[in-house]
């Protein structure tokens, strides 16, 4: 069965009964803080497995004129009914030991009949059953439906709580909730279509029918009830209701409901004279009524109330995120011949994502006078005067095809171009995610494979919707095709900023490179590590630019190349000592020291060293090697200073420099691939290699790393960029 078909269930039955469970999830809401409030009351008894019926008994008729009745609540209070001097039914709540009265029973609030009405039958009797039952029906299939959704996008059901890619808030709720609330959620569908069943008589029958037991006279006859061993040995855990004998008589018995049957004992003797087993369905309904209620447990009337909230939640934000899916994957009709396009962009698009890309690419293609069409994956077909595909497409669960590219394989394999055509593919992805890109890795290695097709750009894959790696394989892409193509950057949503004050200490000259070091104390606590972001405001508003923090001591060091228009930069160099600036701090958890490991890797250029000059001022145990690229040897002066202490205080540090317009003329992906042995090492021993700088570098350096990785029998690369050994934070 397609991902297509799980979706659509799970949609159209979302749609159906949406109605129906806002109304039953509001009223379960309200129906979960009943229980709650409820045993607030304090009136439960502590170690009611230890209090014997007959304490209770005895205690009850020394102090009231007469017992009626007797009922132990799931939440632990204990219930009597008893007849006041006037003759009067009064309902109490009492101490099971003493008898003393705690509390009288009040008449249930308004609030929560209303709400039960509601909740079980809205106002509308049997018919209002039927369609409370049906909903709770409706709502397990939208569970088990939305699990296998879930299940296929976590990569199957053995990584249902794998980490989960930091996406868009309702899709990253949606996946999280879902996982935390499954099973209170199955528990009270399920047990809400039980008690449906319950009520519409569609359970065998459950009353219990009691048997007789023969008489025995040579029983002993006890002249007080306490000396009875029956009541003796039942404790109020046994117990459920006791309904008392009128009369001392002993044809008059106490008619007992335990927690498995119910038996009628004799006064005198404690014989029990009848008994009767409750029926399974019998049991299964108390069951149901508890599970469905949280009745006498706070913990799981908590659970119930917030999974009714999650309902909720999932309610909105599976229609939001049923929008945000169709409005990025709204198709393009200006130009509605595809045999008149040079440029053709196909996609294959689960979330919208790839197709918001392409949508981009799309628009910039236009601006410049191309004709292009844009369709989906599952729409390949021929294509008169085509020269260029290109592919945009994400990977679905374990390797498999989004839904509107599932047929694209098929296609392609019957289906012959008129042309040579040059193709690209870039694939969407999480390394957060097993099979990352898997799907992108077959239809590029199909594509290339056939006749008249042309590989114009190697497989490109962008992790996390980065727009900056597609912003660089936008260049790439513009060298090959010889003309510039303007792409639209998405609109982030405004980030309030908690912005605090620090202190310039020291700012270095410019250097060959027009890059100078900044340092700066903070003026109260603030809580950052090496690797994390200082936010600098340079226009005092919202408009941030990010520089990579390096922790050394109690300041932040920063690297910064000073751009000629560059506001963020000149605005930081024109800072004099002493002087104080307000900036904010974001954390890169994906990007600190990984303190586990006993050997780590640095690669960066340029201003990407900051960071790691920072942890290794840190360090005290790693090895640590550092591999740094520059255009000179000049261009490495400004941070002698500081790796010179360093080193000459940590002995198993290593630090290899490439320069590439002197000497040997390297770049630092050079370096890396001379030292091939030191690296696969690291990495087969469970170290921790990280990058810092430039886009361009870092894929540069992930296409060595590939290299050296190539049959290594520890890890290939593809599981190694899963691993949590490899961190990169580059711009």
């Amino acid at each position: 069965m397609t991902i297509s078909i799980w979706r659509f269930s799970h949609l159209t039955l979302a749609l159906v009964s949406s109605l129906f469970l806002i109304v039953a999830s509001v009223t379960g809401i309200i129906l979960a803080v009943e229980p709650i409030s409820h045993q607030a009351k304090g009136y439960a008894v502590e170690n009611w497995e230890e209090v014997s019926l007959v304490t209770t008994i005895d205690a009850l008729k020394n102090s009231y004129d007469e017992v009626l009745e007797l009922e132990v609540e799931s939440s632990g209070f204990v219930k009597a009914s008893v007849l006041t001097m006037d003759m009067e039914t009064l309902d109490i709540y009492v101490n099971p030991i003493t008898g003393e009265q705690l509390g009288e029973v009040e008449e249930r609030p308004y609030m929560y009949t209303f709400a039960t009405n509601v909740h079980r039958s809205l106002f509308l009797k049997s018919i209002g059953r039927f369609f409370v039952g049906l909903i709770s029906l409706l709502l397990c299939i939208i569970a088990v439906t939305g699990l296998v959704l879930l299940a296929k996008r976590q990569g199957g059901f053995l990584k249902l709580f794998s980490k989960v890619q930091k996406d868009y808030f309702e899709l990253r709720y949606h996946v999280l909730l879902s996982r935390w609330f499954f099973i209170p959620i199955i528990i009270l569908a399920s047990t809400g279509v039980y008690l449906s069943a319950e009520k519409f008589n569609l359970l065998p029958d459950n009353v219990a029918e009691k048997q007789d037991f023969a008489l025995d006279t040579s029983s002993k006859v006890y002249e007080h009830i306490t000396d009875v061993p029956f009541f003796k040995e039942t404790t109020l855990s046994d117990i459920r209701q006791v309904e008392f004998p009128f009369s001392s008589d002993p044809e008059e018995y106490y008619l007992i409901a335990l927690q498995n049957k119910e038996v009628d004992v004799n006064q005198q003797t404690g014989a029990i004279v009848r008994s009767a087993d409750y029926p399974f369905v019998t049991l299964a309904s108390r069951l149901s009524l508890v599970l469905h209620t949280g009745e006498g447990n706070v913990i799981w009337s908590i659970v119930l109330l917030l999974a009714s909230a999650s309902i909720l939640f999932f309610m909105y934000s599976g229609f939001a995120m049923t929008l945000k899916r169709r409005k990025k994957a709204k198709r393009i009709t200006q130009i509605t011949d595809k045999d008149e396009c040079e440029y053709i962009i196909l996609v294959g698009s689960e979330s919208g994502t790839a197709f918001d890309f392409a949508q981009r690419f799309y628009n910039g293609l236009t601006k410049v006078g191309k004709k292009v069409y844009l369709s989906e994956l599952n729409d390949y077909t021929e294509y008169a005067k085509a020269t260029n595909i290109i592919i945009f497409t994400s990977t679905y669960g374990e390797g498999e095809p989004p839904t509107n590219a599932r047929k694209f394989s098929e296609l392609f394999s019957r289906i012959q171009q008129p042309n040579k055509i040059d193709f690209s593919v870039i694939g969407f992805g999480s390394l957060d995610y097993p099979d990352y890109c898997k799907f992108a890795i077959e239809i590029d290695d199909q594509i290339a494979s056939a006749k008249n097709f042309q590989q114009q750009l190697p497989l490109f894959k962008i992790n996390k919707a980065d727009f900056d790696s597609f912003e660089l394989w936008m260049i790439q892409f513009s060298n090959k095709v010889g003309f510039t193509i303007p792409v639209e950057r998405p609109l982030l949503k405004k980030k309030k900023y908690k912005k605090v004050e620090f202190e310039v200490l020291e700012r270095t000259d410019l250097n060959v490179d027009n890059t100078f070091l900044l340092k700066l104390l903070p003026k109260s606590k603030v809580d950052f590590t090496s690797g994390d972001l200082l936010e600098v405001f340079p226009n005092d508003d919202d408009t941030v630019r990010q520089y990579s923090i390096a922790r050394i001591d109690d300041t932040i060091l920063l690297s910064i190349k000073k751009h000629e228009l560059g506001k963020g930069s000149n605005y930081l160099f024109g800072l004099k000592i002493g002087e104080t600036i307000k900036v904010a701090i974001d954390r890169n958890e994906d990007f600190h020291f990984s303190k586990n490991a006993k050997k780590s890797i640095f690669i960066s250029n340029g201003t990407g060293i900051a960071p790691f000059l920072g942890m290794i001022s840190e360090n005290t145990t790693q090895n640590i090697s550092m591999f740094w690229g520059g255009r000179e040897k000049a261009s490495m002066e400004i941070y002698n200073s500081v790796l010179e202490k360093e080193v000459s205080n940590h002995e198993s540090i290593n630090v290899f420099t490439s320069f590439s317009r002197e000497g040997e003329k390297q770049y630092v992906q050079d370096v890396v691939l001379e030292q091939k042995e030191l690296v696969l090492k690291t990495i087969n021993q469970n170290g921790t290699i990280m990058i810092c700088g430039s886009l361009a570098m870092q894929h540069d350096v992930l296409d060595v790393l590939e290299r050296i990785l190539q049959g290594n029998q520890t890890i290939s690369f593809e599981a190694f960029e899963k691993s949590g050994q490899l961190k990169t934070d580059c711009y």
